[in-house]
């Protein structure tokens, strides 16, 4: 039978107080031979924390024990085995019953006794106490920290820990091309071929924001101090038109067309003559939209987005809809928020008359209350009333806002020689920055630009056959 010596040591205690594995393990082969304890065998995890039992040499220690080779188990102090009070109580009922005797050399713990498991239970509460203690101060020197700007973790790819600060390294050339080219429209694989650097990491570059200069603590990002390697447009453009977890199709309108019969995303089809096209999911089944070519929808896009900038005729019927959807309702001709907020206050007036007739002694408690909750319940559905309306023209305020900043943008645009100059990455950004959506029917388009109502596109018009058989097989 083996007497083991359990020896650790974390790298900070170490520095702090030259508390080596050596020196635990010649005081505990010491105290083996004044206690007749026999040959010593040392079992130590260097540098390894005490807060949990995921230890590759504890592990070994109990492996040992479990299969009855240990005698005895020697330790320089309690919290060497383990910080938490939890832990110690479970290595010592493991060692209870495998008839292990644990010895401790600086609390001269003797677990036979009913008083010696008392002191053994206090002095692991203690050492739980040190643990939680040391984490909340970690913890704290870190939010500090953060609120100083400092970067708290490993340095990310790009960048060097000098000194305590982060700086650029020679990687920061190559993040700052991975963010261009997938600013460009390039994938991750195509990035991680051209830069050598493998796909997770370039996934990993693209989503932190420690490039823009800030940095991270708890999921949440701060401002920082270091250098950023790229600029707030270059970030934004690496991750225009895409939603995080879903695959940004290569299409130029990919995630942008409806079918509108069943209000779904339609995919993109071929037909067998080299043609891309459109098509419903439920295709053949229940839905009997037909297909509709990419060029042709394209066109119908580039048609509402020179409408929207140039059609004087089209922005003023739009600004008159505009306007009267922020007009008064008829149900009040002086203006339905500010009566019925008269309304409120008459109603507000009604019950302090109320309350002061029922101080004076005039009306009883049981009319009060009932006329006191009738005119509470008035006022409730009065206010809700007036919030709801206020919503509602703040809204249309903002849809208003939102259509003239489109329109006077567009119309300092020449749409469709842009259009026919730019790259195909370069007419991405176009759509992705004033189109919302082309909406599929059986006989019309409706292309919605952002900030505007539809409008209706006759298939004519973006050369797309009237189809009168819109079943399977139909017009395309």
């Amino acid at each position: 039978m083996l007497t083991v010596a359990y020896c650790r040591v974390s790298t900070e205690e170490q520095a702090a107080e030259g508390f080596s594995i050596d020196g635990q393990a010649d005081k505990l082969r010491t105290y083996a031979e004044l206690h007749d304890l026999g040959d010593v065998t040392v079992v130590s995890d260097p540098g390894r924390s005490g807060k949990d039992l995921d230890r590759p040499g504890l592990q070994q220690l109990l492996h040992m024990v479990e299969q009855g080779h240990v005698a005895n188990v020697l330790t320089w102090r309690l919290d060497r085995l383990s910080r938490n009070l939890s832990d110690l109580i479970l290595l010592a009922d493991r060692f209870g019953q495998c008839g292990v005797a644990l010895h401790s050399f600086t609390e001269k713990i003797d677990l036979s006794s009913a008083t010696g498991r008392m002191f053994y239970n206090i002095l692991g509460s203690f050492a739980q106490f040190y643990r939680e203690q040391l984490a909340e101060n970690v913890r704290m020197g870190m939010q500090q920290a953060v609120r100083q700007g400092c970067w708290v973790n490993r340095p990310k790819t790009g960048y060097d820990l000098t000194d305590g600060l982060v700086v650029p390294n020679a990687m920061a050339p190559v993040v700052r091309r991975i963010f261009a080219m997938r600013g460009a429209g390039a994938s991750q694989g195509e990035i991680a071929t051209a830069t050598g650097v493998n796909y997770s990491t370039v996934l990993a570059i693209l989503h932190s924001r420690v490039y823009l200069g800030e940095v991270l603590l708890n999921g949440e990002w701060y401002p920082g101090t270091h250098e950023p390697l790229i600029t707030p447009e270059q970030f934004a453009a690496a991750h225009r038109g895409r939603v995080r977890g879903r695959r940004r199709g290569k299409d130029l309108l990919a995630g942008k067309v409806r079918c509108g019969l069943w209000q779904r995303l339609m995919a993109i089809d071929g037909n067998g003559q080299g043609q891309r096209m459109y098509r419903c999911h439920h295709r053949g089944q229940r839905c009997r939209q037909p297909r509709r070519t990419v060029d042709g929808l394209l066109r119908a896009a580039v048609l509402g987005m020179r409408l929207i900038g140039s059609d004087e005729d089209l922005k003023a019927a739009i600004g008159r809809e505009l306007e009267r959807a922020r007009r008064p309702s008829p149900r009040a001709a002086a203006g339905p928020a500010q009566s019925i907020r008269d309304q409120v206050a008459d109603l507000q007036a009604q019950r302090r008359k109320l309350l002061s007739l029922h101080y004076e002694d005039r009306i009883g408690v049981d009319l009060f209350a009932e006329e006191e909750a009738r005119l509470t319940r008035l006022i409730e559905v009065a206010t809700a009333e007036a919030d709801a309306h206020q919503a509602e023209t703040e809204q249309a305020d903002d849809v208003d806002r939102r259509f003239h900043d489109v329109s006077a943008a567009l119309a300092d645009l020449d749409v469709d020689r842009a259009w026919q100059a730019a790259t195909d990455q370069e007419r991405r950004v176009l759509l992705e920055e004033f189109l919302d959506s082309v909406t599929v029917l059986p006989d019309h388009l409706e292309v919605t630009v952002h900030g505007a109502p539809r409008i209706n596109v006759l298939l004519s018009e973006v050369g797309l056959k009237d189809s009168k058989n819109s079943g399977v097989g139909g017009g395309t």
